[in-house]
C-alpha cells in the first residue's frame, strides 16, 4: 500500500519508509529523526493534497497515537492487518532478514519469547526489540482501539490483507476515497516485498551495525538510503518461506482466538477465517456477528 500510495499524484510519501519518528516508548534505531530531520523527509512535496509516511511500529506504541494527534490533529490513519499467525511468521522472516533475529526456526523463536521479555537472549545488535515478541505483535485489538479512541472512527480505516490481496483495486480505490484524493487513479499493482533471505550474514551485520551507521551518517539522507537499499539488494535473494506446521498453526490460532474475537466485535466484521482451524471449530471459537 505504501508503494501504491506513493504512485498517486495527489499523495506524497517520502523515500524513507519506517522512520519511527513517533512512539517515544519504542526502542529506537541508532539513526533517529528529530523534528527537523523528520520534516526534511517531506521537502520534496509539491503541493500534494495528502502527505504521509508508513511505520508499522506506531500501531504497537502506547504513545504514538497521541503524539501523532498532537502533531497532526487532522491526520487520517490507515491500519492494515493480516491474519495474525501469518503475520507473526512473516515478521520472523523479516527479523532474520534485518539482523534483529538469530534463531532461524520460527517455533524456537516463539519459545524464546519469555526470556526476551525479560531482556535475555537478545541478539547482539538487535534494533527492533518489539519485533521479537511475536505473540504480542499478533494481538491487535487493544492497539486498534487506541487509534479509534484517539482519532475517532471517521478518521481511521482498518483494512485486512485478505481483502487487499483478493481485490487490490477496490481496496485501493476505497482508501483513496478515505483520503479524499482522486479515486480514479490506478497504479501498477505488481507484487512488491516478496519474502527474501540473506546471502551473506557477515555483510548484513556490518551494514546494520552502529559503526556503519556512524561512518555513513554524514551522507545526505537520500544518498544513504540508496546505498543501504543497494547493499540490501545485492545481499538478498527471493525465497519461499518454509510453511508453518499444521500443529503449530492450530496452537497459535487457538491462543490468539480471544483477541481475534475482540477485534472482530470492535470492527463489526467477521474474522472467523483467522481462527477456524479444525480444533477451534470443535471448541466453538469464532467471531460473533
Amino acid at each position: 500500500m505504501y508503494e501504491y500510495l506513493r504512485a498517486h499524484p495527489d499523495v506524497f510519501m517520502p523515500y524513507f519508509k519506517e522512520p519511527v519518528y513517533f512512539g517515544r516508548d519504542l526502542h529506537k534505531r541508532s539513526r533517529t529523526f528529530d523534528e527537523k530531520a523528520y520534516l526534511e523527509l517531506f521537502r520534496g512535496s509539491r503541493g500534494e493534497r495528502r502527505l504521509g509516511e508508513a511505520t508499522v511500529w506506531y500501531l504497537y506504541s502506547q504513545t504514538a497515537a497521541e503524539e501523532i494527534r498532537v502533531f497532526a490533529p487532522d491526520a487520517r490513519i490507515i491500519i492494515m492487518l493480516r491474519n495474525p499467525v501469518d503475520m507473526m511468521h512473516s515478521l520472523h522472516s523479516l527479523m532474520l532478514l534485518t539482523g534483529n533475529e538469530e534463531i532461524t526456526d520460527f517455533e524456537e523463536a516463539l519459545a524464546a519469547e519469555p526470556d526476551r521479555a525479560q531482556g535475555r537472549r537478545i541478539p547482539k545488535g538487535a534494533r527492533r526489540l518489539e519485533g521479537l515478541r511475536y505473540r504480542a505483535c499478533g494481538r491487535y485489538a487493544t492497539h486498534v482501539q487506541r487509534y479509534l479512541e484517539t482519532f475517532g472512527r471517521e478518521a481511521v480505516t482498518v483494512i485486512t490483507y485478505d481483502d487487499f490481496r483478493r481485490d487490490t483495486a477496490t481496496v485501493y480505490r476505497e482508501t483513496l476515497e478515505f483520503l479524499g484524493v482522486d479515486p480514479g487513479f490506478q497504479p501498477d499493482f505488481s507484487l512488491v516485498n516478496r519474502n527474501k533471505i540473506v546471502r551473506v550474514r557477515a555483510l548484513q551485520r556490518m551494514t546494520a551495525s552502529d559503526h556503519f551507521i556512524r561512518v555513513t551518517s554524514h551522507l545526505p539522507g537520500p544518498v544513504l538510503h540508496r546505498l543501504r537499499k543497494g547493499l540490501k539488494r545485492i545481499n538478498t535473494k527471493a525465497e519461499t518461506r518454509p510453511p508453518i506446521s499444521p500443529q503449530l498453526r492450530d496452537r497459535l490460532m487457538r491462543e490468539l482466538a480471544p483477541d481475534v474475537i475482540e477485534l472482530g466485535n470492535l470492527l463489526g466484521r467477521d474474522l472467523s477465517a483467522w481462527t477456524n482451524t479444525p480444533a477451534a471449530e470443535r471448541e466453538g471459537l469464532g467471531v460473533r456477528g
